[in-house]
């Protein structure tokens, strides 16, 4: 649930830095160009037995305290958020993966400002979701353990340089500590990861995560 929360808040962030509501009636009035469309899908959604909260800036859905669907609306589209989106049929061809190739369970179906929303498609996608999550279908997430962490050369170099660095490292969380091994690990070229090596080496020794900027909605 955490790897999903930070895609999500990640997503929605990128596009749509507003300031944090209060209220989901609050979030509607602030992106008055979709109040109509919006308040369309919110009453879909509130028709069901789901419960709705503000997470993360943004109106979000849950069952037995698990999260569904997110209302979400930015500069050109609205759209909602389903958390196991993956699990969905979309006979209809109606959702989006948002980060193709790295979002795994998250699914955006995604609407323009002249779009005519289809309220009982609509529907029967989020009835889906909610019989989805009673059956239990969501990506299990596994925790990091050490042994599965392989820390890249060019860090284990500023070790050698740095003793301040490596006690913050060991410090950190073994999540965090693979976030910031695969950050430049995954760097293809040399440059690209000394790069990568300069900006993250005052964030470990603050005992941040790569990612912790995202949490804080």
């Amino acid at each position: 649930m955490l790897k999903f929360k930070i895609e999500f808040m990640y997503l929605s962030r990128k596009e749509n830095m507003m300031k944090k509501v209060s209220s989901v009636e609050e979030y509607i009035e602030n992106h008055s160009d979709f109040s109509n469309q919006l308040n369309t899908l919110r009453q879909l959604l509130i028709s069901t037995e789901l419960k709705e909260h503000i997470k993360w800036n943004a109106p979000t859905y849950s069952i037995n305290g698990k999260n569904v669907i997110g209302l979400g609306a930015f500069k050109n589209h609205y759209c909602l958020w389903f958390f196991n989106g993956v699990f969905l049929k979309d006979e209809a061809n109606m959702l989006v993966n948002a980060q193709e190739g790295k979002t795994k369970a998250l699914r955006q179906m995604r609407f323009e400002s002249d779009h005519k929303l289809n309220t009982g498609l609509i529907l029967s996608y989020i009835k889906e979701a909610i019989q989805n999550q009673k059956l239990g279908k969501e990506i299990k997430t596994t925790r990091t353990k050490k042994a599965d962490i392989t820390i890249p050369t060019e860090l284990k170099d500023a070790f050698k340089n740095n003793a301040n660095l490596k006690v913050a490292f060991d410090k950190l969380s073994p999540s965090k500590q693979k976030e910031y091994c695969n950050y430049i690990s995954e760097a293809k070229r040399e440059a690209t990861k000394n790069n990568r090596l300069e900006k993250i080496t005052p964030m470990i020794i603050e005992l941040k995560g790569l990612h912790d900027k995202y949490k804080n909605c």
